[in-house]
């Protein structure tokens, strides 16, 4: 079974891999590529791993993605600590809590290498540069840094207000309007082209300030929800240290993610570009999609609208049964139905933030429609972050609290079946019982880490997160050579190959 299901993987990547040969002009480059892939598609299941690491390895020079923005990801965090500032000293403290400790900080690194691997490819490019030139274009740095509120409406803290915006003593009367911001000359037209990429990128390659913030937000929203994250999961630690519900209680915890959606929002909408709100928003909607989707029994299909395997459990009885009178295409059906639930909780909690981020920060370089790039950033950041996710819940069953900087474990714990339990229910009907149950009968959590030992879920796991990154490296083959699409090309075999 398991090689069936590799060459399910295996076989439109090949099919794919041939059709772009054909179409290619460097016919003889990829029939040489066509054969090494083939040759490891061949050797599939076993060296799954190994054929991601040699085909970046073969195709891109080694750059490292944090050294190659290192300066950048530097000043990105400590700038971000001036957006958290508040009023009371206590939501600052808990705001700034997490982003004191050292973190991946993949989601702004993947923003800032889409914005270094496209800027000069979208046809709106010369007018997002010409706005970070000129006074008033909305791109510069100095109006990105304006206060995220007026200095004359009271409704957040700001060093500039007024002092009869920010009194209390008498009743608020009208005040007379600031004056007109002063116009700024008319940015250049978009480019006419009908090409949907360009051939050569501007060197230096340049990040335009609106990019560098929307990586800060990501990140923003990030923490937001890993401080709700772990209020509902009562995790003691987060980042190698005490969590923040442990250090500042629940109650602060939730208002403290809050106060970030909140700020993340603002400085959102003043980068000016309604397709990058409309974005980033639903990735705010996709988290409390997955988290509730998360909370359902993954084993019954809740929330697939279907209730297609709930039906099948309740009529066979499958869940309760290892013998061979539940029919394979039932038992099929019913583990087909508990992967959809999981991959689409992992898309929802993990992945959109990724592919939609990339994608935003494309747009902010002047990708339109009809633009490849903006394909190319979604397709790989919902790859990559599919198998971002897959890694994590590997380590969950194979790493200590210390290399985490979170408890391991803790997934069987808090009743989640994730893709090394649901690949051991394949082997081991005996599982399907405790996924059920959410593993809440005394020697379930224990009972249910020895079934996944005694079968191959974290090898199969581990190759289907390979599969996943994969597939986003092969999207980095419609963009030009860039220091940061190499860059691209490294970090799927990183994510890939991580213990932490």
């Amino acid at each position: 079974m398991r090689q069936c299901r590799l060459r399910s993987l295996g076989e439109p990547l090949l099919a794919n891999v041939t059709r772009r040969a054909s179409q290619n002009p460097n016919t003889h480059v990829w029939n040489r590529r066509h054969s090494a892939v083939a040759q490891k598609l061949d050797a599939l299941p076993k060296r799954v791993h190994e054929h991601v690491v040699a085909h970046t390895q073969h195709r891109k020079p080694t750059v490292d993605p944090y050294t190659l923005l290192a300066p950048q990801l530097d000043a990105l965090r400590s700038n971000l600590l001036g957006l958290l500032g508040s009023a009371h000293p206590g939501l600052t403290d808990i705001a700034q809590y997490y982003f004191l400790h050292p973190s991946k900080q993949i989601r702004p690194l993947l923003v800032l290498l889409f914005s270094s691997a496209t800027n000069g490819l979208g046809r709106a490019w010369d007018v997002k540069h010409w706005a970070t030139e000129v006074e008033g274009g909305g791109g510069r740095t100095e109006e990105l840094d304006q206060p995220l509120t007026r200095p004359d409406v009271l409704n957040d803290w700001n060093p500039t207000m007024p002092d009869h915006t920010r009194s209390f003593d008498s009743v608020f009367d009208l005040q007379p309007p600031p004056p007109a911001r002063q116009q700024p000359p008319s940015p250049p037209p978009p480019l006419a082209s009908t090409s949907s990429q360009a051939s050569v990128l501007p060197h230096p390659q340049v990040l335009l300030p609106t990019q560098v913030r929307l990586a800060q937000i990501v990140e923003m929203i990030h923490v937001a929800s890993l401080l709700h994250d772990d209020v509902i999961d009562q995790s003691p630690l987060r980042r190698g240290s005490a969590s923040a519900p442990t250090a500042f209680g629940n109650k602060l915890s939730v208002l403290g993610g809050d106060f970030l959606l909140g700020r993340a929002s603002a400085a959102l909408a003043r980068l000016g570009e309604p397709e990058v709100v409309e974005l980033i928003s639903s990735v705010i909607a996709n988290l409390v999609e997955g988290e509730i989707l998360q909370m359902r029994d993954v084993i019954n299909g809740s929330g697939s609208g279907s209730g297609a395997a709930e039906s099948l459990v309740q009529e066979e009885g499958l869940l309760g049964k290892a013998d061979t009178c539940v029919s394979p295409a039932t038992y099929k059906d019913v583990g087909r139905e508990a992967w959809n639930v999981y991959l689409r909780k992992t898309y929802l909690k993990t992945a959109s933030l990724m592919a939609k981020g990339a994608r935003s920060a494309v747009v902010l370089g002047g990708c339109r429609d009809g633009d490849i790039a903006k394909e190319v950033a979604y397709a790989y950041g919902r790859n990559l972050g599919i198998a971002f996710q897959l890694v994590d819940d590997i380590l969950d069953y194979s790493s200590k609290d210390a290399a985490l900087g979170k408890p391991g474990g803790a997934d069987l714990t808090l009743g989640l079946a994730t893709g090394p339990a649901l690949y051991a229910w394949e082997e081991h009907p005996e599982m399907g019982p405790l996924i059920s149950r959410k593993f809440a009968e005394e020697g379930d959590v224990e009972l249910a880490r020895a079934l996944v030992r005694r079968s191959s879920g974290v090898e199969r796991t581990r190759e289907l997160a390979c599969a996943h990154a994969q597939k986003a490296a092969e999207m980095l083959q419609y963009l030009p050579d860039s220091d940061a699409k190499a860059a691209l090309h490294i970090l799927t075999e990183r994510v890939v190959k991580r213990t932490w």
